[in-house]
């Protein structure tokens, strides 16, 4: 698996830096084939196309889109969480107050997964 560097643990993928609220964006068309909490992710969107998946995660659990939904690349389909989310069922993470997360996060930002083929990618070399 694909490792960048600036994480705190080992993960695939790449950490952008945006406040609760922000949009996120899809980075190719294709189909909502993912909604929910996903342990150290937190909540996320996935979308699918022709071999390739793109996960948003630590999004707004007030999700935009829904699974099936056919996007465009550059459409809204959510908004960076909060870094403290409530009412998740045996979520493991938490800060240092005690507080539950969202996902493994210490605080608001986007992470994105790229996978090819079920592999992970480096974002970057297909984001344009």
């Amino acid at each position: 698996m694909l490792q960048l560097h600036g994480a705190s643990t080992y993960h695939s993928g790449i950490d952008i830096a945006a406040p609760t609220g922000c949009n996120i964006v899809s980075i190719f068309s294709g189909t909502v084939t993912f909604l929910g909490f996903s342990g150290a992710g937190g909540y996320t969107i996935t979308v699918t196309c022709e071999g390739f998946s793109a996960s948003y995660c630590h999004v707004s659990p007030d999700y935009i889109v829904y699974i099936g939904k056919k996007v465009k690349k550059g459409d809204v389909i959510g908004k960076v969480g909060p870094k403290n989310v409530y009412g998740v069922p045996n979520n493991p993470y938490r800060d240092s107050y005690g507080n539950p997360t969202n996902g493994a996060t210490t605080g608001p930002h986007l992470h994105i997964t790229l996978r090819k083929d079920g592999n992970a990618v480096n974002p970057l070399n297909y984001i344009t």
